[in-house]
């Protein structure tokens, strides 16, 4: 079975071809051709703009990633697309599948990044253009006490970004913290109440392996 995959699920558009031996289990990667929507560093990408990058792409991505594997339309036995978020391969995936006249598997673009382990706690970390920056040469040296809500597993957010925009109009002007301060301070909370909830979670089943997934995750 040859099947062709499409991507693109965040700003990396990208077009897989597989050739699984349904017998021996064997799985080949005949291809695996991407094409990045780049946008200014701290910018992070807008849905409708990476949707419009991968309209313009996804076309020529297609047709090098069928020529990277050496196999024609009429090879292919089916279709599969991530089934969210953006709605542009979706949309491409299901064109093709009835101009080919072949099957279509959407398929759940988080449960393709936990399979593979025994049991494992998944942390899973996503969010469109949201991103975790690691401070740089430990800059931020003043830890300012932010709102940290975890209660059993359930971990709330609210709040933390507007108190960080008082923190910042209230003191950055008069010198008591820094940016870097700021952004020590957000980044060591929310990953505390991340592994917070993580580390109960393991205690609770009795397990020994996590998985930490997703876009801001990796």
């Amino acid at each position: 079975m040859i099947a062709l995959g499409l991507e693109g699920s965040a700003n990396k558009l990208g077009i897989g071809i597989i050739e699984h031996n349904i017998e021996t289990g064997q799985v080949n990667i005949l291809a695996n051709v991407r094409h990045t929507h780049i946008t200014p560093p701290g910018t992070g990408f807008l849905p409708r703009d990476t949707a419009a990058h991968h309209r313009a792409h996804i076309i020529p991505v297609i047709r090098e990633a069928l020529k990277t594997a050496n196999v024609k339309v009429k090879d292919i036995d089916v279709i599969c697309y991530t089934k969210a978020p953006l709605v542009s391969v979706a949309v491409v995936a299901r064109t093709l599948a009835l101009l080919w006249n072949k099957p279509i598997v959407g398929v759940n673009h988080c449960i393709g990044q936990i399979t593979g382990a025994n049991n494992p706690v998944v942390l899973y970390v996503s969010g469109g253009n949201t991103q975790v920056i690691a401070y740089s040469e430990h800059r931020g040296n003043k830890f300012i006490e932010l709102p940290y809500t975890v209660k059993g597993m359930d971990v709330s957010f609210s709040g933390i970004l507007s108190f960080i925009e008082t923190v910042a109009n209230e003191q950055l002007s008069t010198g008591q913290c820094t940016p870097e301060d700021l952004c020590f301070s957000l980044q060591e909370t929310l990953f505390a109440m991340l592994v917070e909830t993580t580390e109960r979670a393991m205690a609770h089943i009795g397990s020994k392996e996590v998985l930490i997934v997703g876009g801001v995750g990796c």
